[in-house]
């Protein structure tokens, strides 16, 4: 059972246990870090706040239970970019027509969005750590830059012209090997005070460039696809049955069939859904199980692989330090010391 939360909820129970003693917000050198309250979870927000606008949101938390969060955003809403490094949200936006109405963002991969004017529900599942970086900036702070725009989405191109009414959800796919390096020097900045700040916008300022270059790579035709609410509800049905049958899973076709959509379509549905192919989708679950496994139990490398369906140990640690950068042995050891 999820716990249903607005703006205003949340902020009754934060004072509420500040009221209790918790410590909620604590100074930083460049801003705020905001912990979870007790009830809720573990961890926080850390805010930090950089020149015109622009600053970075280091999200860290332990959820004890599922939370459903509304959120009803004005017309003075930033454009973000979102990089989900552990953790999964599904987001609902049941009065849209411009944006999908129901879709998810997942582990290992980087989102652009502008929602001004707009009402959200966003899902945050207590099954896994969340650990997320947020960049927020005022579109007018690229006006000072000479940028030339025409080979970007149009949607972006408004934006940055000065148009606030634009509204988009850009789902860029899997975080690249560049991306991912910038965000660990982000969450281990070697500065500290001045120095610290002109670090850290340079780096948000290159997570930027990186998913704009993206969007100009994405072609406009497929970067919308028509989904109507049954086809959303059997893309949702198609990935239960995936991760119900992680270990033997049915073909694409035989997948497709069971939940009444054609393979392409189950599969195009699936990378604007969920960010990812079908068995894009189902490598990462059985990684993050592997995962799992790795820390918490005392089976073997080739016991893992076969727990969660590969039939190589060596395909097993070949896909494993790809999508973690380390082979699944110096993983489990470092998690047993």
């Amino acid at each position: 059972m999820a716990i249903k939360l607005t703006d205003d909820s949340f902020e009754n129970i934060q004072l509420e246990a500040e009221h209790q003693g918790e410590q909620i917000r604590q100074p930083l050198d460049l801003g705020v870090q905001v912990n979870l309250p007790n009830r809720l979870g573990e961890g926080g927000d850390r805010y930090i706040n950089l020149r015109h606008g622009l600053s970075i949101i280091i999200r860290n938390v332990q959820l004890w239970q599922t939370i459903q969060h509304t959120q009803q955003h004005e017309s003075s809403f930033p454009l973000v970019a979102k990089f989900h490094l552990s953790g999964t949200s599904r987001v609902q936006t049941p009065e849209s027509l411009d944006i999908t109405a129901d879709y998810e963002e997942i582990t290992g991969h980087h989102y652009l969005y502008h929602l001004p004017n707009h009402t959200e529900i966003e899902e945050w599942s207590a099954k896994d750590p969340i650990h997320v970086v947020y960049l927020y900036v005022d579109p007018s702070y690229f006006s000072t830059f000479d940028i030339d725009t025409k080979n970007w989405s149009p949607l972006l191109q408004k934006l940055i012209a000065g148009d606030r009414t634009q509204r988009f959800h850009q789902p860029l796919g899997k975080m690249t090997p560049v991306i991912k390096q910038l965000l660990q020097q982000i969450l281990h900045c070697p500065y500290t005070g001045f120095m610290q700040q002109i670090y850290l916008e340079n780096k948000a300022l290159e997570l930027f460039a990186a998913q704009f270059s993206l969007w100009t790579d994405v072609p406009q035709s497929a970067a919308v696809i028509p989904l109507c609410p049954q086809d959303i509800e059997q893309l949702y049905q198609a990935r239960e049955i995936l991760i119900q049958q992680a270990t033997a899973p049915p073909s694409l076709v035989d997948l497709a069939r069971r939940v009444g959509l054609n393979d392409r379509k189950l599969n195009r549905g699936f990378r604007h859904l969920f960010g990812t192919t079908v068995f894009g989708y189902l490598q990462d679950y059985r990684l993050q199980q592997a995962k799992e496994l790795l820390r918490t139990s005392r089976l073997t490398i080739a016991g893992i692989a076969a727990a969660v369906g590969y039939q190589s140990p060596e395909a097993f640690s070949t896909a494993f330090r790809r999508k973690f950068s380390v082979n699944p042995k110096a993983y489990q050891l470092s998690q047993r010391s």
